[in-house]
Parts: structure tokens; sequence; C-alpha cells
């Protein structure tokens, strides 16, 4: 992994940008995850039932890391409740979790009611996106393990097209204090109605323009310009503070010299995201 680790957001991500086709290869052939990815295509299409699923310990694991639920692999019993929950009841296990992982993961494995039928296994492009999506996850991991604001960023960047409404915002944390940082949202807000907490959220930004990989684009500049301006760790970095470092210096007499900073433009345009 190439280290980004007390970094400012913004330098670490153009690193993340520009190296990250070639650190997702690094980790599908590393001895760990290549063995973990050749079990999982040598054995996913004998997996039709929840309860196989639950039999093949490998495989389990392979899946639960996949959907970032590295943390509840100890859980089995529930995680077995959950994918057996009929997603269509809205009372059901599934549904009552506030934590969106658990329905991603119940809606791309695709058992059925009591923990059958799922053929999506036995399809070679299915089992593509699911090694994609494991090795997606841990290049994630491994960014914001080192930088909690890049980490954040690239999570965004793979929510966002789902967002359909503020709600899809609000119940995921991540998605939330991003958005709160991106749009200046005090935190404090969370602290009122749910449904006042949405209000606020349309009222700053139209959320129909996630769907547009731009407007995404613009929200990652300015969400790294406010936390590079808000980190006290790495404040000298930051090209603002470093703008107005200048300023004062080229004032007569060392007077401070006011400048207009466009946030926007602090940060510089990110390449493509990584494969």
């Amino acid at each position: 992994m190439i280290p980004i680790s007390g970094m400012t957001a913004q330098l670490g991500l153009q690193l993340v940008d520009a190296t990250g086709g070639r650190q997702s290869e690094l980790i599908r052939n590393s001895a760990q995850h290549a063995r973990a990815i050749t079990h999982f295509r040598d054995r996913i299409a004998d997996v039709v039932t929840v309860d196989q699923l639950m039999a093949d310990r490998d495989i389990y694991v392979f899946v639960m890391k996949a959907f970032d639920l590295e943390d509840q692999i100890f859980g089995k019993a529930m995680i077995e409740k959950i994918l057996k929950s009929d997603i269509n009841d809205p009372k059901s296990l599934v549904n009552r979790l506030t934590d969106p992982r658990f329905k991603e993961m119940h809606e791309v494995l695709g058992f059925t009611p009591g923990g059958g039928n799922n053929f999506n296994t036995l399809w070679g492009s299915w089992q593509e996106e699911m090694v994609d999506r494991y090795v997606q996850r841990q290049f994630i991991n491994a960014q914001a393990e080192q930088n909690e604001a890049v980490g954040a960023v690239l999570e965004f960047r793979r929510k966002a097209g789902g967002v359909s409404n503020a709600f899809d915002i609000l119940k995921d944390k991540e998605l939330s204090a991003f958005m709160r940082t991106a749009l200046g949202i005090p935190d404090e807000t969370v602290q009122l109605d749910v449904d006042r907490q949405a209000e606020i959220l349309k009222a700053k930004f139209d959320l129909a323009k996630l769907k547009d990989p731009a407007e995404v684009e613009k929200l990652v500049r300015k969400y790294v310009a406010i936390s590079d301006a808000t980190n006290t760790a790495t404040l000298q970095q930051n090209a603002a503070v470093q703008l107005m470092n200048g300023a004062v210096s080229a004032g007569a007499g060392g007077q401070f010299v006011p400048v207009t900073i466009d946030i926007t433009a602090i940060s510089a345009a990110p390449r493509l995201p990584y494969g």
C-alpha cells in the first residue's frame, strides 16, 4: 500500500486516485487474498442456500468481508436469521436493522425467504462482481486505516449513486457525516428529529445530483478542502493556509492582506476513480 498516513486529504486522495488500480491488483495477487479469492471461485457454485453458506467457513468469511462485516463474523446465528428474512416484509429482521450493510448483503446474495433457491451464485458474472466487491472493500479499508478523510471520500464515491432520498443518507452514519461536512451542516443537527434532518439536507443540496459523477466530485473537493482546513495535524500542508501565509508575506510591512479563496478550486480535480 502507498503510505498516506499523516498527509492532507487532498494529497492522500491524489495519490490514491493515481495508484488505485495498481494497488487493487496487488491485493488480488497477495498470498492471503489470492487464496481467499481462489477458494471462493472454486466453491461458490455449490452454495445455493443459506445453510450451505454457513457450512463453508471460508466462503462465509469471504462474503462477510466483501460487505465490510468482518466485525460481525462471530455472530453467525444472527447473520443466518438475517439472510433467511423476507425482505418484502417490513417487519422482518433484515428490515428492522438500522445498519445498511446487512440489507445490502441480503439484496446482493438474493436468498429467498427461508434461505433457499439462490441461483445467482452459479453465474460467472455474479461471482466476479463479488470478487470485485471483496477487493474494493480491502482497498478502501486499507486507505481508511491510514487516512480517515480519504477513506470517507472513497466510501462516499461508492455509495453516492445508490442514494434515492435523504433517508438513505441519514440511516448511513458514514454518508451522513460526509454530507454534513461537505455542506456545512452542524453535527448538532443529529439531535433533531429525523424528518427535520431530512428537510435541512434537502434544503442544502439537490440529492438528484448524486447521480451525476461531476456533482459527486464537486462535493468531494469541498469535503477535502474543509477536512484539511479543520485538521490541525495537517494544517500547515493545507493549500488554503499556504495561500493565506503567502498573502501575509506579500503585504507591506507584514500587514495582513485579505484574499478571497475559492474552496472548490483549492483541490485539483481528481483523476478518474480506480477500477
